[in-house]
């Protein structure tokens, strides 16, 4: 495979077409019991839901910045690949203040105040389900997102050489992020097809790549677990022979 010259939105697309039914991110939660297993289909629907959410009602346009601040966490998936497919540059953990629009957690609602432009909020419960009561000044991304289209088309290009990604201080293309999310699975062995277990933060590019962008560029899946160190070891053990894991990294 060449990634050089794609976008994650480009790899997704062609995971799609290509088997959308096998898994690409299984998600645990190890604070709250939550499993739940998503396909790629169920993944790409979720982020043509995104994006034209994020294109549509939020006016996001190509080369904007929103900035993160959402921890390791399926959804936090489909945002990224959302930025990528309408070329929203996705800060993660960047300063709200600085940003176009700001995606927030239910943990840092007042960090995520100092953005002027839209604000989103995601309560993170299982399900996708939404706050009890919406965050003042946020729109609740769960009651927002049902109602989008299942398809989306981005109102302009979006190349692989734009600006897609920024992750400790980093700038980083959409073909950079592809290519060097391919060279790190090839560097730790991961073959075509591999499934890894990454307890790492999104907060730094190796989690980012062990927890997303690995699995798209080696047509491969990832579990990706929230809260591990709340897991003994021996259940650790026990998930990685029942999810046929190839590689952990936490």
């Amino acid at each position: 495979m060449n990634a050089n010259d794609r976008t994650p939105a480009d790899l997704l697309r062609s995971a799609l077409a290509s088997d959308p039914g096998r898994p690409l991110i299984t998600f645990y939660d190890d604070a709250t019991g939550e499993r739940v297993e998503l396909s790629v289909a169920t993944i790409a629907n979720w982020v043509a839901k995104t994006a034209n959410l994020l294109q549509g009602d939020l006016n996001a346009e190509p080369g904007d910045r929103l900035v993160l601040l959402l921890p390791a966490h399926w959804q936090t998936a489909v945002w990224l690949l959302a930025c990528s497919s309408v070329g929203v540059v996705a800060d993660v953990g960047g300063d709200p203040a600085a940003a176009d629009l700001v995606v927030s957690g239910p943990d840092s609602l007042d960090a995520a105040r100092a953005c002027s432009g839209e604000r989103v909020a995601l309560a993170l419960r299982p399900l996708g389900g939404r706050f009890p009561a919406p965050p003042a000044g946020f729109a609740d991304y769960a009651v927002e997102v049902p109602g989008q289209g299942d398809r989306f088309a981005p109102y302009a290009p979006v190349g692989p050489g734009d600006a897609a990604l920024v992750v400790g201080g980093e700038e980083l293309t959409g073909a950079q992020v592809s290519e060097r999310a391919y060279q790190d699975a090839r560097r730790l062995g991961v073959g075509t097809g591999g499934r890894v277990l990454s307890g790492l933060s999104y907060g730094t590019w190796e989690g980012l790549s062990a927890g997303l962008y690995g699995a798209l560029a080696m047509d491969g899946s990832v579990v990706l677990c929230r809260h591990l160190g709340q897991l003994a070891e021996e259940g650790l053990e026990k998930r990685v022979g029942d999810e046929r894991v190839d590689l952990t990294l936490r």
